[in-house]
């Protein structure tokens, strides 16, 4: 009975190993006191103002911008000797580097730091940490052992209880489990010295695990009540989970299978509430990132205007000194005069070429719907006919051309609204990252019962996960009437499908593609010129002014993508749009 209760929580064991164990490495490795660090480069930093670059680093490390640091740093050390200020600008790639996940560039740039800096023991801590994620265990301990036994003093910026935790999941990990368990007893202690709940469940949770592989269940157990118990108290959602999880398995270990299914649901239930936390906290570090984006574009405009300030308040200056006040006064006039008569000019031109396009415009607009209305004048008049006649038939035929009809002029009259705003800026406009596949369900929502009615097959291929950067409403301005291209120039038993291509580092490609009538290579490359309207009309259900691609041109121009076409005729068409992966 003991032999088939040992295998029993081997193989769970195997299971809780992989999600809590990787959970504990992580959770062990930022206990850093960043706020003492941060405060001492930013002192560093007022001493040597003159360091622009050096500068740069420092906003970019403590913004958590690590690209930009790494950027800044280097430009630091290609320009800098001193060697004080080289020792930070290594320590913020190699810090940059891990948090990137490259752990092998992180360690080269922390060896590179002098031995005599100030903030060497930090370091230190670094490497072993960088080695742990190498899985490099003993390398690590070498490194962890030279902490063990400085004095108090000289942990100004790390925590001790960091080193005993990491010594312990070294030594855990290369199955020396005697030398492991002095460390992480001596990590718990620490811990309950502070009264840290959420580092205790972590502490006890580690513990825990190495009397569990060593089939210690009792000791192990009793562990896991007491992470489990601690979690009950606090409002950490990632703590619930994890003590509800070890529970669960502890119960399943000992056949409690009720008990087990209770907290699987607790741990699920928590897991869930941290799901919809994490995505909150997403969205608000997106919102930061954009009001910081935007504020240090403001602080470069304000520094741009003072700057040209001074340049044409010296300029004006030496002016007075070296020109006559006639001469001077005579030469700002007429250039006040030229000045005048090109904007007048260029505001001639602008109004002409508005004036112009308002008039083809019009002259479009009015044709398509005088067409539209004349059609269903004599639609109803057909209807009228076979309606005293009772001919079933034809009324459901007439009844789906007026149908077909009216949504033809109202999605003229809906674009012609939009491009008026678009001209006129009156529309509201906000970049936000969007799921692509969830604005392409909305949109094809309402016309499935047209594409059921032509026998049109409709694949929404795109991936859930793929994120791009748009104006939500725009956006679907333009799926909506790329899609009701694609319905309307497609045949009966057709197929459309809508699917993205990766293979760009900058843009997704997101591609509309149907099996319809297709076009030639001329009217293909008029689509994609820069002419204001192109008339085109198939039949007198077809409204067809190209507003609708012309407005879809101009927003996505206005969402930073661009468009192309690759059509075949009497084979199909693929509408393909780039949209921007980050802001």
């Amino acid at each position: 009975m003991k032999i088939n209760l040992i295998t029993n929580i081997k193989i769970k064991l195997l299971l809780i190993l992989i999600s809590l164990f990787s959970n504990s490495l992580l959770l062990s490795q930022e206990q850093i006191k960043n706020e003492l660090f941060h405060l001492e480069i930013k002192e560093k930093l007022n001493k040597n103002t003159s360091h622009t670059y050096f500068r740069d680093a420092v906003q970019f490390f403590i913004e958590k911008n690590w690209d930009s640091t790494l950027v800044a740093s280097m430009k630091h050390l290609n320009t800098t000797k001193d060697s004080d200020l080289k020792d930070y600008a290594h320590y913020f790639r190699g810090f940059s580097f891990r948090e990137k996940k490259l752990y092998e560039e992180a360690q080269n740039e922390f060896l590179k730091i002098n031995a005599n800096c100030n903030f060497y023991n930090l370091v230190i801590l670094r490497l072993g940490q960088v080695n742990l994620e190498l899985y490099q265990f003993k390398k690590a301990i070498t490194y962890y052992e030279k902490l063990i036994n400085l004095p108090d003093n000289q942990y100004k910026y790390i925590k001790k209880s960091i080193v005993y935790e990491n010594l312990g999941l070294c030594h855990h990990h290369l199955g020396e489990f005697e030398a492991a368990e002095p460390y992480l007893i001596a990590y718990v202690k620490l811990v309950e010295q502070k009264k840290d709940s959420i580092g205790l469940i972590k502490a006890y949770g580690n513990i825990a695990n190495l009397y569990y592989e060593q089939y210690k269940d009792d000791l192990a157990i009793s562990y896991f009540e007491k992470a489990y118990n601690i979690s009950k108290k606090i409002n950490d959602l990632e703590s619930k989970e994890f003590g509800a999880f070890n529970m669960a398995v502890v119960e399943e270990n000992r056949n409690n299978y009720k008990k087990a299914l209770q907290y699987r649901k607790e741990s699920e239930k928590w897991k869930d509430s941290l799901n919809d936390q994490n995505k909150i906290w997403e969205v608000a570090q997106l919102e930061k990132q954009f009001a910081i984006k935007e504020k240090q574009k403001e602080v470069i405009l304000l520094q741009a205007e003072n700057k040209a300030k001074a340049i044409e308040r010296n300029g004006l200056l030496y002016s007075v000194l070296t020109l006559l006040i006639l001469l001077g006064v005579s030469l700002y006039f007429y250039k006040e005069k030229i000045k005048t008569n090109k904007i007048i000019i260029a505001q001639k031109e602008n109004l002409d070429n508005l004036n112009a396009t308002k008039d083809k415009l019009f002259s479009i607009v009015s044709h398509d719907l005088r067409s539209s209305v004349n059609a269903l004048k004599t639609s109803n008049t057909k209807l009228l006919e076979n309606l005293e006649s009772k001919n079933l038939n034809a009324l459901s035929i007439l009844l789906q051309n007026n149908s077909a009809i009216v949504n033809g002029a109202y999605n003229l009259l809906d674009n012609l609204l939009h491009w008026a705003l678009l001209q006129t800026k009156q529309s509201y406009f906000e970049i936000t990252s969007l799921r692509l596949f969830f604005i392409i369900e909305q949109v094809a929502y309402n016309y499935k019962p047209i594409m059921i009615e032509n026998n049109i097959t409709f694949e929404n291929n795109v991936l859930k996960n793929d994120v791009v950067f748009a104006d939500q409403e725009s956006l679907k301005i333009i799926l909506r009437n790329l899609l009701d291209n694609a319905i309307k120039f497609s045949n009966s038993n057709g197929k459309i499908k809508i699917y993205t291509q990766n293979t760009n580092a900058e843009f997704y490609k997101l591609i509309i593609e149907d099996t319809g009538i297709g076009m030639n290579e001329t009217t293909r490359l008029e689509l994609l010129k820069e002419a204001i309207f192109l008339s085109k009309k198939n039949d007198s259900n077809i409204i067809g002014t190209g507003l609708g691609l012309q407005l879809c041109k101009s927003m996505i121009a206005k969402n930073k993508g661009k468009l192309s076409i690759e059509s075949t005729l009497n084979q199909g068409t693929k509408m393909i749009i780039y949209l921007p992966k980050t802001m």
